[in-house]
């Protein structure tokens, strides 16, 4: 029985070397690149978030690519904002009769547009969370009961979750959820993994070029430009930690033993849910970063070619 796919997913954890498979990738079957990723939206997030833009051109070619650079730094782009884009930006690739290439290692994002999760067409109430904000685990989930819908089924393992399912309960006691036009999704998914010492040494020779190569300057620009510490800060990751060494709170080495820590840490998470799609029955076809692009590129065109037959 044949079988066919309308996408390509190409994922994997940070520093795995996702962008230079998904570009030669493109080249190769005469598609177009979207970027799965909550930082690379922003622009002016660069060095930080590693867009690594001289990629997305292959022997000469430019790689048509989408979602990447859409958003102020200033302004917040919600899970929503990533779907319509999204949606908007596949339509177009299918248009032109090429192949669609998701590639990032933003797992929600990944899981929204997979499982069609109606619930992120939710905006996000910005008074609503101002005024929960502080409370407790405990009195969130007191508040959360007393709505009448049931049927959100939150997370109740973090604060941050528990905020947003009150948020979505709240919407839901007034409002309708607002439609999506959801693509049927068939997507043929890699992902890009590494021996877990290996990657931790990837991170950190990866984090000590992004300093040499100005990402301390990247932040100060930034500042000059009106962006706040407290933006920094929520933008996580790099942007946090060097803006608690701007502001004298760490020491430079404490700013990079951290910085190094907390990559290592998120790298962890996304391999835990990359897992966790697998336990929900989406199938990952799993790849040695170890080996080199080309490597991995002709098993894909060979995995590719059998899917189709």
């Amino acid at each position: 029985m044949s079988q066919s796919y309308n996408s390509i997913i190409i994922t994997g954890p940070t520093a795995s070397g996702k962008t230079a498979l998904a570009a030669q990738l493109a080249y190769a079957l005469n598609g177009e690149i979207i970027s799965a990723d909550s930082r690379q939206v922003y622009k002016k997030l660069d060095i930080g978030t590693g867009k690594d833009l001289a990629e997305y051109n292959v022997n000469n070619t430019p790689i048509n690519h989408h979602l990447v650079d859409v958003a102020e730094v200033g302004t917040h782009f919600h899970l929503y904002d990533f779907i319509t884009h999204f949606y908007g930006a596949f339509q177009a690739i299918a248009k032109q009769q090429k192949l669609p290439i998701i590639c990032g290692g933003t797992g929600l994002y990944l899981d929204a547009v997979i499982k069609k999760l109606e619930l992120t067409a939710i905006p996000n109430n910005l008074e609503l969370r101002q005024g929960i904000e502080k409370l407790s685990k405990e009195e969130l989930i007191s508040l959360l009961n007393n709505y009448p819908t049931k049927s959100i089924q939150p997370d109740l393992s973090s604060h941050k979750r528990l905020i947003r399912a009150v948020e979505i309960a709240e919407y839901l006691n007034n409002s309708i959820i607002p439609k999506i036009e959801f693509v049927n999704l068939k997507p043929l998914v890699f992902a890009l993994n590494l021996p877990v010492e290996e990657r931790r040494n990837k991170i950190s020779k990866r984090l000590k070029n992004r300093f040499d190569n100005g990402m301390i300057d990247e932040v100060k620009t930034l500042l000059n430009e009106g962006i706040g510490h407290e933006r920094l800060q929520f933008l996580g990751l790099e942007y946090k930690y060097i803006s608690y060494y701007l502001l004298n709170e760490i020491t430079y080495d404490e700013m990079f033993l951290k910085l190094e820590t907390s990559i290592h840490q998120y790298a962890k998470r996304q391999m835990t849910w990359f897992r966790k799609m697998e336990k929900e029955g989406i199938k990952i076809n799993w790849l040695n970063a170890t080996l080199s692009v080309n490597e991995n590129l002709e098993l894909i065109l060979k995995k590719t070619k059998s899917f189709k037959e």
